[in-house]
């Protein structure tokens, strides 16, 4: 070595820094990449990402070629490092502890730091021309990669550790809702909204979005001709649902267009009704929303009666709310039912007892607990466990609201304040 110029030595100390430096930003990039980023370049044919792919997908192997030439490449410059120590100032401790802390922080910043910094931040752009460096590098150091991993697993066998392929993780519904919504820069405002709500689909039931009992557009078959004439020929709805005796007992459902149809003399008789009727669809409380849509599908149908674990009807679901629940209000209400939040002059809203609470949440920004009543009524009522008088005041959530009418069992109206303060626990306001 003492033959070897020093600026020769010098000149391949740089030399193993950069090849330290290739090392450390290859395994950075190669970890860092986004595997479904991968995944895309690979199918627009983009051939560094397919040998990319190729390399994680033997991740002991890559991680062995790598992490040898790395350690190789440090070793030898710390040689190097003491070989020219001793050259310039003899056996002198403090000169070999000085250019031990030298080597130390050249490898540090040139060959692991600055090169995994970089790699980790521009992973997609570096790895897939290092991959076909990476390559031919594993075919030629296969045999010392293969005995090395060869402890390596046994270490691992001994631990009963066994690594998960990454080829094969899955993305959780969490982790693809965090995905959509981070990328907000290249999916607009609206589709990232639709891909939202689709999420919640199966986490929201039939009961969070229908339309309850008492709100529900129905008529009596047994009303007169010239009555059922004039409820089918003002009904808001083109589909009706008719019942017999109580309004709970839903027979079927009619076309309005064809009820029309057939009418004589502004008249429609029960006998021609039932001709026409439709059986009536019955899904059970508590359904998922994605699995009714799925439902829909298969009986071919729009429209379907909730029940309860009774029998007993609680309300009606269609196909139009749960799109409506995907991408969001598009088409008009039924005049006869009046919009449901009336803004007030102090910046409060008197709403419908009825209202359900994720409608609120949704359109009102309010956070009411979702996981127990589906209505501000209901919510109010298992507060108090009573029927509260009008003027009774209290606060759930963080919101105040103030009871304005009630009717018999239900309250009727509710004026609530316009604030969004964090959730917390339901209390009575003082």
């Amino acid at each position: 070595m003492e033959d070897i110029p020093l600026s020769m030595q010098f000149s391949a100390l740089g030399i193993l820094l950069l090849l330290s430096g290739f090392f450390s930003i290859a395994e950075t990039s190669m970890m860092a990449l986004n595997r479904y980023r991968l995944k895309a370049l690979v199918r627009m044919g983009n051939r560094g990402a397919r040998i990319t792919t190729e390399l994680l997908s033997q991740t002991d192997r890559l991680l062995g070629v790598i992490l040898l030439g790395n350690n190789l490449v440090n070793a030898a410059a710390a040689v190097l490092v003491s070989v020219i120590t001793v050259r310039l100032f003899g056996d002198d401790e403090i000169a070999l502890a000085l250019g031990t802390l030298a080597v130390t922080f050249l490898i540090l910043v040139f060959a692991e730091i600055t090169p995994k910094v970089v790699g980790a931040a521009y992973a997609e752009v570096i790895a897939p021309p290092i991959a076909f460096v990476l390559k031919p590098l594993l075919k030629v150091l296969y045999p010392v990669v293969w005995f090395v991993n060869l402890f390596v697993q046994t270490l691992l066998w001994i631990l009963r550790l066994k690594p998960a392929d990454a080829a094969d993780s899955k993305m959780t519904p969490e982790e693809l809702r965090t995905l959509v919504l981070e990328a907000g820069n290249y999916i607009p405002k609206k589709h990232q909204s639709i891909l939202l709500n689709l999420f919640d689909l199966e986490r929201i039931t039939v009961d969070d979005v229908m339309t309850p009992r008492s709100q529900i557009e129905a008529v009596n078959i047994d009303a007169p001709p010239a009555i059922l004439r004039e409820q089918i020929a003002t009904a808001y709805h083109r589909r009706l649902p008719l019942y017999e005796g109580q309004p709970d007992n839903i027979i079927g459902v009619v076309l309005v267009r064809k009820a029309l149809s057939i009418s004589q003399d502004d008249e429609i008789s029960a006998v021609q009704l039932r001709s026409l009727l439709r059986e009536p669809y019955f899904a059970p409380s508590g359904t998922p929303l994605f699995t009714q849509l799925q439902q829909f599908q298969e009986h071919q149908d729009r429209l379907c009666f909730i029940v309860d674990e009774y029998g007993e009807l609680m309300g009606l679901l269609t196909l139009e709310d749960i799109v409506e629940e995907l991408i969001g209000e598009f088409a008009t209400h039924s005049p006869l039912q009046p919009g449901r939040f009336h803004a007030q002059p102090d910046g409060s809203y008197l709403v419908e007892g009825g209202s359900l609470l994720r409608e609120l949440n949704r359109k009102l920004g309010y956070r009411f607990p979702l996981d127990g009543p589906k209505t501000l009524n209901g919510l109010v009522l298992e507060h108090l466990r009573e029927i509260p008088e009008p003027g009774t005041s209290l606060e759930i959530a963080g919101h105040r609201m103030n009871v304005v009418q009630t009717q018999d069992r239900i309250i009727k109206a509710i004026s609530l304040a316009r604030s969004n303060p964090p959730p917390g626990l339901a209390r009575t306001a003082p």
